[in-house]
């Protein structure tokens, strides 16, 4: 299983996959909407069964409860993006045959979960609605009124918790004797190459300019700079680039976080490199009839990262790696001896 969604399964995040998946069409939509998502029906499922798993028939609501875990905007855009549903539906499908298998082998151990927690979790889901008649409502929805199938759904969600802490979580801590093992055997990945964090204000000819608008960029490049100049700090940099901009970076106040030296155009590297952090280069044409403002943010010079500064993030990078191959030998051993039928 490479679906990349987090396995752990909470009663609170089960409340928030049931109430976000619950069959109301929002009341606007982009207009843009129907040309890159699909349409309202994905939200009208029937209960009709999807696929049975040893017997056990999941059905076209709870998929639909999956798929907006995994792309929750789907509320917003009233569907799915047309070219990413047919993933999104094959990664909940997965998904939901996989949370299955976890609770049918957690009752076949005999887990249990005590009464108490069970309440705090259904206390938790009744603090996610807006009012009594709110949570009325959603418990007529989706339980058919019924409390008891509610209560059951939530000790579900728990157990599956409770077994994936069990077989994956508590199996895939890293010590911080593991994670220095790991740096010592593999020094190529903490060596950095010397590289530049910076913003950028870029000035692009479009194709095949012509002569005046080859003169008029030179001009806007000059605005540029003069603006530029004037800014005294990442924000007021960022909010211009964002402003005046061409390049993809300005969506993001125009930085670059951390570019290796070698991957960067001749002449910005060699403006970068005379200037000190916070400083403002003059216009830095790239490429023809294409230029750049930069504001350098830091120069980090080739060296090895120290063990101290990459711990935890490498503990955490390792954790989980392991959990993810916990989780997939975990999902190959019960999907090896299930009976899934898809219907």
């Amino acid at each position: 299983m490479t679906q990349a969604r987090h396995f752990k399964i909470s009663a609170l995040i089960f409340i928030t996959a049931v109430a976000s998946g619950r069959a109301q069409v929002p009341s606007h939509t982009p207009a843009n909407a129907p040309q890159a998502f699909s349409s309202a029906p994905a939200f009208t499922p029937l209960g009709r069964p999807v696929v049975r798993v040893n017997g056990v028939a999941l059905t076209d609501q709870d998929l639909l409860r999956e798929m907006v875990t995994i792309f929750p905007y789907a509320r917003v855009h009233n569907g799915f993006p047309k070219a990413m549903e047919a993933d999104i539906r094959a990664g909940a499908m997965q998904m939901m045959i996989f949370e299955e298998l976890v609770y049918q082998e957690a009752r076949r151990r005999q887990l249990t979960v005590p009464t108490a927690q069970i309440e705090r979790a259904l206390a938790q889901l009744r603090q996610q609605f807006h009012s009594p008649q709110d949570y009325q409502q959603f418990v007529q929805d989706e339980f058919r009124g019924s409390q008891e199938l509610l209560l059951a759904k939530v000790e579900r969600s728990l157990l599956i918790e409770k077994f994936l802490q069990q077989e994956v979580t508590d199996k895939a801590v890293v010590t911080a004797g593991e994670a220095k093992a790991y740096y010592d055997q593999h020094p190529a990945r903490f060596r950095v190459p010397e590289s530049f964090a910076f913003q950028s204000i870029s000035i692009l000819a479009p194709k095949n300019a012509t002569a005046a608008q080859i003169k008029e960029l030179r001009k806007r490049a000059e605005e540029a700079r003069g603006q530029a100049k004037s800014a005294t700090s990442y924000e007021q940099f960022g909010l211009l680039a964002e402003k005046i901009s061409d390049d993809d970076f300005h969506v993001m106040m125009g930085d670059h976080k951390i570019v290796d030296r070698s991957k960067l155009p001749a002449a910005v590297a060699t403006a970068l490199l005379a200037l000190q952090p916070g400083q403002v280069s003059d216009i830095i044409e790239f490429d023809a009839n294409d230029y750049t403002i930069v504001r350098l943010k830091a120069h980090i010079p080739a060296g090895m990262q120290k063990f101290e500064s990459v711990d935890q993030g490498l503990r955490e990078q390792l954790r989980k790696e392991k959990t993810e191959h916990l989780r997939n030998a975990l999902a190959a051993r019960l999907v090896k001896s299930a009976r899934i039928e898809k219907v």
